[in-house]
């Protein structure tokens, strides 16, 4: 039997041409009945960006297939933060459910399937946050399932519900409380991991980092919420280099490869994360984002804001 999607799709644009048309191709596969486009504007001070952006746009007048379009463009550039979780707000203000791509996220076809699926399965549990089309955890033991539940939070090709993205909290309102009291301990015994991540909410509670998905990192966890990953990795990011706005650097995540899953899908017994894919994923991390062993991470991190306040003060 063949599979019709009948889950809209909010797709995820800026000023990449060539990689959003790649990914545009396969939404164009797939024939969403509905299309929501989220786009920021051009940044005032890069030269160029505006007709890029305007290029971009115009990829979406190539929906040749029976689909209700929705657009929300900024005129200006609002940054990944506002831009991504505005757009996300107003996507959920339309519909209640959704598979969400970037414009560098290239999807096998069966992501959409298990997607698809998985939305149907886990409407109502509200200790699933989110359904994720990356597994990262390079395991070579291959599970009995199609797929496991986990804390991480993997947004290059997902999907979720409105009633998880209600939950969003943008400003992470409780950090300072959750901080001190020390709640993110919960999440793993390793000190290593615990430094990594709360150093990290610290920076966007200060916002000194523009980005939305560590806020919905934020939000899922608060919630003591459960990802779902895949037995396979299913998305591939090709949009590493330098027009990109965080993943400019090599990486072991650069265009990871993927392979398909079968279907019907099999079902893991109990809702638990599987925490020894979890440790492994949290060490590739570290490892490719380049961090000293725990604690000189620790040291390290604090001498270098301490140069830069002082700097700051000049």
């Amino acid at each position: 039997m063949s599979f019709k999607l009948t889950t809209p799709i909010v797709f995820i644009i800026f000023s990449r041409k060539d990689t959003t048309q790649a990914v545009f191709n396969i939404i164009r596969e797939m024939k969403p009945p509905k299309l929501l486009v989220i786009g920021d504007g051009p940044r005032p001070n890069k030269a160029g960006e505006a007709e890029k952006v305007a290029e971009t746009r115009a990829i979406i007048q190539q929906v040749d297939w029976e689909c209700e379009v929705h657009t929300n463009f900024s005129d200006v550039n609002l940054g990944c933060r506002k831009r991504i979780s505005g757009g996300l707000d107003w996507a959920f203000s339309i519909v209640d459910e959704a598979i969400i791509l970037e414009d560098d996220c290239i999807a096998t076809k069966s992501f959409f399937q298990y997607c698809q699926e998985l939305l149907e399965k886990y409407r109502n549990d509200t200790r699933i946050m989110l359904i994720s089309g990356d597994n990262k955890s390079f395991s070579k033991e291959e599970l009995e399932t199609s797929y496991y539940f986990t804390r991480q939070v993997q947004i290059w090709g997902w999907a979720t519900w409105k009633r998880a993205w209600e939950k969003m909290d943008i400003t992470m309102t409780d950090w300072p409380e959750i901080d001190k009291k020390g709640f993110m301990n919960q999440y793993s015994p390793n000190k290593a991991f615990n430094f990594y991540w709360c150093q990290l909410f610290r920076l966007l509670y200060e916002n000194r980092i523009d980005s939305w998905a560590g806020p919905w990192v934020y939000s899922v966890w608060k919630e003591s919420g459960l990802s779902i990953a895949p037995k396979y990795n299913l998305i591939s990011n090709i949009g590493f280099g330098q027009e990109a706005t965080h993943t400019n650097d090599k990486s072991v995540f650069d265009s990871m490869g993927t392979k398909d899953l079968e279907f019907p899908l099999v079902h893991p017994k109990y809702v638990m994360a599987d925490s020894v894919r979890d440790n492994r994923e949290m060490k590739i991390r570290l490892k490719d984002a380049k961090r000293l062993p725990y604690p000189l991470d620790m040291w390290a991190s604090k001498l270098k804001w301490f140069i830069i306040k002082r700097l700051l003060k000049k």
